[in-house]
Protein backbone atom coordinates (compact mmCIF):
# COMPACT_ATOMS: atom_id res chain seq x y z
CA UNK A 1 0.00 0.00 0.00
CA UNK A 2 1.49 3.23 -1.12
CA UNK A 3 1.56 6.34 1.45
CA UNK A 4 -1.52 8.05 0.19
CA UNK A 5 -3.59 5.02 0.23
CA UNK A 6 -2.45 4.25 3.88
CA UNK A 7 -3.17 7.79 4.72
CA UNK A 8 -6.55 7.75 3.00
CA UNK A 9 -7.54 4.00 5.15
CA UNK A 10 -6.25 5.33 8.30
CA UNK A 11 -8.28 8.43 8.13
CA UNK A 12 -11.35 6.26 7.23
CA UNK A 13 -10.70 3.84 9.74
CA UNK A 14 -10.59 7.01 12.54
CA UNK A 15 -14.05 8.00 11.39
CA UNK A 16 -15.73 4.78 11.74
CA UNK A 17 -14.08 5.08 15.38
CA UNK A 18 -15.66 8.01 15.92
CA UNK A 19 -19.22 8.01 14.31
CA UNK A 20 -19.84 4.26 13.62
CA UNK A 21 -22.58 3.18 15.78
CA UNK A 22 -22.85 -0.96 16.00
CA UNK A 23 -25.26 -3.46 17.96
CA UNK A 24 -24.61 -6.48 18.62
CA UNK A 25 -27.15 -8.68 18.25
CA UNK A 26 -27.02 -12.64 19.72
CA UNK A 27 -29.89 -15.02 20.06
CA UNK A 28 -29.86 -17.93 22.65
CA UNK A 29 -31.50 -20.86 23.09
CA UNK A 30 -29.86 -23.31 25.69
CA UNK A 31 -26.84 -21.52 24.59
CA UNK A 32 -24.91 -22.08 28.25
CA UNK A 33 -21.97 -24.12 27.13
CA UNK A 34 -21.10 -21.71 23.79
CA UNK A 35 -21.89 -17.87 25.36
CA UNK A 36 -19.54 -17.34 26.83
CA UNK A 37 -16.59 -17.64 24.65
CA UNK A 38 -18.27 -15.42 22.34
CA UNK A 39 -18.59 -12.85 25.08
CA UNK A 40 -14.82 -13.30 25.60
CA UNK A 41 -14.01 -12.50 22.04
CA UNK A 42 -16.20 -9.59 21.78
CA UNK A 43 -13.29 -6.89 23.13
CA UNK A 44 -11.08 -7.85 20.38
CA UNK A 45 -13.17 -8.34 17.54
CA UNK A 46 -15.14 -5.18 18.58
CA UNK A 47 -11.57 -3.10 18.74
CA UNK A 48 -11.47 -0.07 16.66
CA UNK A 49 -15.35 0.65 17.42
CA UNK A 50 -16.06 3.41 20.18
CA UNK A 51 -20.06 2.81 20.24
CA UNK A 52 -21.18 -0.55 20.77
CA UNK A 53 -24.03 -2.54 22.41
CA UNK A 54 -24.35 -5.49 23.06
CA UNK A 55 -27.87 -6.99 22.99
CA UNK A 56 -29.03 -10.66 23.71
CA UNK A 57 -32.25 -12.18 23.00
CA UNK A 58 -32.95 -15.05 25.13
CA UNK A 59 -35.68 -18.01 23.64
CA UNK A 60 -36.90 -19.27 27.06
CA UNK A 61 -33.38 -21.20 27.79
CA UNK A 62 -33.52 -23.81 30.75
CA UNK A 63 -30.24 -23.59 31.02
CA UNK A 64 -27.22 -20.95 32.27
CA UNK A 65 -27.36 -18.50 29.08
CA UNK A 66 -28.93 -15.74 31.01
CA UNK A 67 -27.04 -15.56 34.26
CA UNK A 68 -23.76 -16.48 31.88
CA UNK A 69 -24.27 -13.45 29.57
CA UNK A 70 -25.81 -10.76 32.23
CA UNK A 71 -22.40 -11.53 34.42
CA UNK A 72 -20.19 -11.17 31.75
CA UNK A 73 -17.67 -8.61 32.40
CA UNK A 74 -18.44 -7.17 28.51
CA UNK A 75 -21.49 -5.35 29.43
CA UNK A 76 -24.84 -7.41 27.94
CA UNK A 77 -28.32 -5.66 27.68
CA UNK A 78 -30.57 -8.84 28.29
CA UNK A 79 -34.45 -9.37 26.23
CA UNK A 80 -35.96 -12.19 27.53
CA UNK A 81 -38.99 -13.42 24.90
CA UNK A 82 -40.50 -15.51 27.62
CA UNK A 83 -40.97 -18.49 25.03
CA UNK A 84 -39.15 -20.12 22.10
CA UNK A 85 -39.44 -17.46 19.53
CA UNK A 86 -37.38 -18.76 16.74
CA UNK A 87 -34.48 -17.01 15.32
CA UNK A 88 -36.03 -14.42 13.26
CA UNK A 89 -38.08 -12.89 15.91
CA UNK A 90 -35.69 -12.60 18.80
CA UNK A 91 -33.71 -11.04 15.95
CA UNK A 92 -37.03 -8.45 15.44
CA UNK A 93 -37.34 -8.60 19.34
CA UNK A 94 -33.54 -6.82 19.79
CA UNK A 95 -33.80 -4.52 16.42
CA UNK A 96 -37.03 -3.32 17.87
CA UNK A 97 -35.17 -2.11 21.23
CA UNK A 98 -32.37 -0.44 19.24
CA UNK A 99 -31.60 2.82 17.63
CA UNK A 100 -32.18 2.56 14.33
CA UNK A 101 -29.41 4.48 13.17
CA UNK A 102 -27.42 1.47 14.27
CA UNK A 103 -25.69 -0.62 12.22
CA UNK A 104 -26.61 -4.74 13.44
CA UNK A 105 -24.05 -7.05 13.74
CA UNK A 106 -26.03 -10.76 14.59
CA UNK A 107 -24.01 -13.57 15.95
CA UNK A 108 -24.69 -17.16 16.69
CA UNK A 109 -23.37 -17.45 20.42
CA UNK A 110 -20.80 -20.34 19.00
CA UNK A 111 -19.51 -17.95 16.80
CA UNK A 112 -15.97 -16.57 17.99
CA UNK A 113 -14.13 -12.96 16.47
CA UNK A 114 -11.09 -12.33 15.35
CA UNK A 115 -9.52 -9.25 16.26
CA UNK A 116 -11.06 -6.40 13.97
CA UNK A 117 -13.47 -8.65 12.55
CA UNK A 118 -15.97 -6.01 13.38
CA UNK A 119 -14.61 -2.67 12.32
CA UNK A 120 -13.67 -4.15 8.71
CA UNK A 121 -17.07 -5.47 8.13
CA UNK A 122 -18.37 -1.94 9.54
CA UNK A 123 -15.85 -0.19 7.01
CA UNK A 124 -17.57 -2.04 3.91
CA UNK A 125 -21.24 -1.11 5.00
CA UNK A 126 -19.81 2.40 4.42
CA UNK A 127 -20.49 2.35 0.90
CA UNK A 128 -24.22 2.85 0.35
CA UNK A 129 -24.24 0.27 -2.53
CA UNK A 130 -23.60 -2.66 0.38
CA UNK A 131 -26.55 -3.68 2.05
CA UNK A 132 -24.76 -6.73 4.21
CA UNK A 133 -21.63 -7.59 4.32
CA UNK A 134 -20.47 -11.53 6.28
CA UNK A 135 -16.95 -12.40 6.96
CA UNK A 136 -14.82 -15.27 6.19
CA UNK A 137 -15.88 -18.43 8.72
CA UNK A 138 -13.58 -20.80 9.39
CA UNK A 139 -13.49 -24.34 12.14
CA UNK A 140 -12.37 -24.28 15.10
CA UNK A 141 -9.08 -26.03 13.65
CA UNK A 142 -9.09 -22.71 11.60
CA UNK A 143 -9.72 -24.39 8.46
CA UNK A 144 -11.90 -22.56 5.81
CA UNK A 145 -15.71 -23.12 6.21
CA UNK A 146 -17.51 -22.94 2.95
CA UNK A 147 -20.22 -20.51 4.24
CA UNK A 148 -21.05 -19.01 1.04
CA UNK A 149 -24.59 -20.44 -1.18
CA UNK A 150 -26.06 -19.63 -4.52
CA UNK A 151 -29.76 -19.04 -4.87
CA UNK A 152 -31.90 -22.13 -4.22
CA UNK A 153 -32.58 -23.64 -7.59
CA UNK A 154 -33.47 -26.65 -9.18
CA UNK A 155 -30.02 -27.19 -10.89
CA UNK A 156 -28.75 -26.83 -7.28
CA UNK A 157 -31.40 -28.86 -5.58
CA UNK A 158 -31.04 -31.81 -8.12
CA UNK A 159 -27.28 -31.75 -8.49
CA UNK A 160 -27.07 -31.88 -5.05
CA UNK A 161 -28.95 -35.04 -4.51
CA UNK A 162 -27.86 -36.67 -7.47
CA UNK A 163 -23.58 -35.67 -6.70
CA UNK A 164 -23.97 -34.58 -3.54
CA UNK A 165 -22.75 -31.39 -1.83
CA UNK A 166 -19.27 -31.53 -2.03
CA UNK A 167 -18.83 -32.49 -5.33
CA UNK A 168 -21.52 -30.41 -6.85
CA UNK A 169 -20.22 -27.30 -5.39
CA UNK A 170 -16.52 -28.52 -6.66
CA UNK A 171 -18.46 -28.46 -10.10
CA UNK A 172 -19.96 -25.10 -9.69
CA UNK A 173 -23.20 -26.54 -9.79
CA UNK A 174 -24.36 -27.30 -6.43
CA UNK A 175 -25.84 -24.73 -3.80
CA UNK A 176 -22.64 -24.56 -1.62
CA UNK A 177 -20.04 -22.10 -3.75
CA UNK A 178 -16.18 -23.79 -3.50
CA UNK A 179 -14.61 -21.26 -5.78
CA UNK A 180 -11.60 -20.70 -3.67
CA UNK A 181 -10.58 -17.30 -5.67
CA UNK A 182 -13.96 -16.18 -4.22
CA UNK A 183 -12.87 -17.06 -0.72
CA UNK A 184 -9.20 -15.29 -1.41
CA UNK A 185 -10.29 -12.24 -2.73
CA UNK A 186 -13.96 -11.24 -1.73
CA UNK A 187 -16.77 -10.13 -3.80
CA UNK A 188 -20.72 -10.04 -4.21
CA UNK A 189 -22.80 -13.11 -3.33
CA UNK A 190 -26.22 -14.69 -3.57
CA UNK A 191 -26.50 -15.87 0.28
CA UNK A 192 -24.41 -16.81 2.76
CA UNK A 193 -24.56 -18.78 6.44
CA UNK A 194 -26.39 -16.51 8.83
CA UNK A 195 -24.23 -17.25 11.98
CA UNK A 196 -22.06 -14.01 11.49
CA UNK A 197 -23.58 -10.77 9.44
CA UNK A 198 -23.84 -7.31 9.58
CA UNK A 199 -26.61 -5.14 8.38
CA UNK A 200 -26.45 -1.40 7.46
CA UNK A 201 -28.77 0.98 9.12
CA UNK A 202 -30.23 2.02 5.76
CA UNK A 203 -30.65 -1.90 4.71
CA UNK A 204 -32.32 -1.88 7.96
CA UNK A 205 -35.05 0.52 7.39
CA UNK A 206 -35.30 -0.05 3.34
CA UNK A 207 -35.90 -3.66 3.99
CA UNK A 208 -37.54 -4.29 7.24
CA UNK A 209 -38.30 -7.06 9.49
CA UNK A 210 -37.01 -10.70 9.18
CA UNK A 211 -39.72 -13.33 8.76
CA UNK A 212 -40.79 -15.04 11.58
CA UNK A 213 -42.59 -17.55 9.62
CA UNK A 214 -39.32 -19.39 8.86
CA UNK A 215 -38.91 -20.14 12.82
CA UNK A 216 -35.08 -21.48 12.79
CA UNK A 217 -33.38 -21.95 8.85
CA UNK A 218 -33.53 -20.44 5.33
CA UNK A 219 -34.66 -16.83 7.42
CA UNK A 220 -31.22 -15.35 6.13
CA UNK A 221 -31.89 -16.56 2.53
CA UNK A 222 -35.30 -15.01 2.82
CA UNK A 223 -33.42 -11.53 4.11
CA UNK A 224 -30.19 -11.47 1.65
CA UNK A 225 -32.89 -12.05 -1.25
CA UNK A 226 -34.76 -9.10 -0.09
CA UNK A 227 -31.20 -7.23 0.49
CA UNK A 228 -30.67 -7.78 -2.92
CA UNK A 229 -34.16 -6.95 -4.50
CA UNK A 230 -34.08 -3.53 -3.03
CA UNK A 231 -30.87 -3.37 -5.17
CA UNK A 232 -27.97 -3.29 -2.32
CA UNK A 233 -25.41 -5.42 -2.53
CA UNK A 234 -24.42 -9.11 -0.24
CA UNK A 235 -20.93 -8.93 0.38
CA UNK A 236 -18.13 -11.51 1.27
CA UNK A 237 -15.52 -9.77 3.14
CA UNK A 238 -12.50 -12.51 3.88
CA UNK A 239 -10.37 -9.77 5.87
CA UNK A 240 -12.95 -10.13 8.75
CA UNK A 241 -12.71 -13.32 10.16
CA UNK A 242 -14.86 -15.52 13.09
CA UNK A 243 -14.44 -19.17 13.83
CA UNK A 244 -18.11 -20.67 13.71
CA UNK A 245 -18.36 -23.93 15.87
CA UNK A 246 -21.66 -25.09 14.56
CA UNK A 247 -22.58 -28.18 13.35
CA UNK A 248 -25.92 -29.01 15.78
CA UNK A 249 -28.33 -29.73 12.91
CA UNK A 250 -25.95 -33.10 11.93
CA UNK A 251 -26.98 -34.66 15.24
CA UNK A 252 -30.57 -33.06 16.12
CA UNK A 253 -33.30 -34.62 13.98
CA UNK A 254 -35.68 -32.24 14.67
CA UNK A 255 -33.66 -29.82 13.41
CA UNK A 256 -32.18 -31.54 10.07
CA UNK A 257 -36.16 -31.89 9.30
CA UNK A 258 -36.68 -28.47 9.94
CA UNK A 259 -33.85 -27.10 7.89
CA UNK A 260 -35.61 -29.35 5.24
CA UNK A 261 -39.20 -28.02 5.48
CA UNK A 262 -37.65 -24.28 5.57
CA UNK A 263 -36.03 -24.95 2.31
CA UNK A 264 -38.94 -26.11 0.21
CA UNK A 265 -40.91 -23.56 1.95
CA UNK A 266 -38.73 -20.80 0.59
CA UNK A 267 -38.50 -22.33 -2.53
CA UNK A 268 -41.91 -22.55 -2.96
CA UNK A 269 -42.39 -18.60 -1.92
CA UNK A 270 -40.41 -17.76 -5.33
CA UNK A 271 -41.34 -20.13 -7.40
CA UNK A 272 -44.43 -21.74 -8.78
CA UNK A 273 -46.49 -25.03 -7.40
CA UNK A 274 -45.00 -27.34 -10.82
CA UNK A 275 -41.51 -25.97 -9.56
CA UNK A 276 -41.45 -26.26 -6.53
CA UNK A 277 -42.65 -30.00 -6.63
CA UNK A 278 -39.63 -30.56 -8.75
CA UNK A 279 -37.53 -29.13 -5.90
CA UNK A 280 -39.30 -31.16 -3.29
CA UNK A 281 -38.58 -33.89 -5.45
CA UNK A 282 -35.15 -33.64 -6.03
CA UNK A 283 -34.99 -33.59 -2.10
CA UNK A 284 -36.20 -36.80 -1.77
CA UNK A 285 -34.35 -38.07 -4.22
CA UNK A 286 -31.59 -37.55 -2.29
CA UNK A 287 -32.09 -38.30 0.86
CA UNK A 288 -33.71 -41.64 -0.49
CA UNK A 289 -30.40 -42.31 -1.70
CA UNK A 290 -28.41 -41.06 1.78
CA UNK A 291 -31.33 -42.91 3.79
CA UNK A 292 -29.12 -45.72 5.38
CA UNK A 293 -26.55 -43.10 6.61
CA UNK A 294 -28.20 -41.83 9.48
CA UNK A 295 -31.05 -40.88 11.32
CA UNK A 296 -30.67 -37.13 10.03
CA UNK A 297 -31.22 -37.67 6.57
CA UNK A 298 -34.02 -40.06 7.05
CA UNK A 299 -35.56 -37.08 8.86
CA UNK A 300 -34.85 -34.68 6.52
CA UNK A 301 -36.65 -37.60 4.21
CA UNK A 302 -39.65 -37.23 6.20
CA UNK A 303 -40.00 -33.15 6.31
CA UNK A 304 -39.89 -33.71 2.41
CA UNK A 305 -42.64 -35.49 2.54
CA UNK A 306 -44.90 -33.43 5.14
CA UNK A 307 -46.26 -30.02 5.26
CA UNK A 308 -44.29 -27.95 6.42
CA UNK A 309 -46.31 -25.94 9.09
CA UNK A 310 -46.32 -29.71 11.46
CA UNK A 311 -42.46 -29.25 11.95
CA UNK A 312 -42.71 -25.54 12.85
CA UNK A 313 -45.92 -26.16 15.13
CA UNK A 314 -43.68 -29.28 16.63
CA UNK A 315 -40.91 -27.31 17.35
CA UNK A 316 -42.50 -24.19 19.14
CA UNK A 317 -44.48 -26.37 21.43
Amino acid sequence: MDTSSKAMNDNTLARLHDRARLAIVVVTYNSAEVIGGLLDSLPLGLAGLADTEIVVVDNNSRDASVNIAASHPVGVRIIQTGRNAGYAAAINAAAASIDDERHLLILNPDIRLQPDCALTLVSRLQDPAVGLVVPQLLHEDESLSHSLRKEPSLITAWSDSLLGTGFAGRLGVGEIVKDERLYRAGGTIDWASGAALAISAGTRKTVGVWDETFFLYSEEVDYMERVRRCGLKVVYEPAARAVHIGGEYHANTGLSALMTSNRIHYYGRHHGAAATFLFRLGIITGEVMRFGLGPGHRAALSAALRPYIEYRAALQR
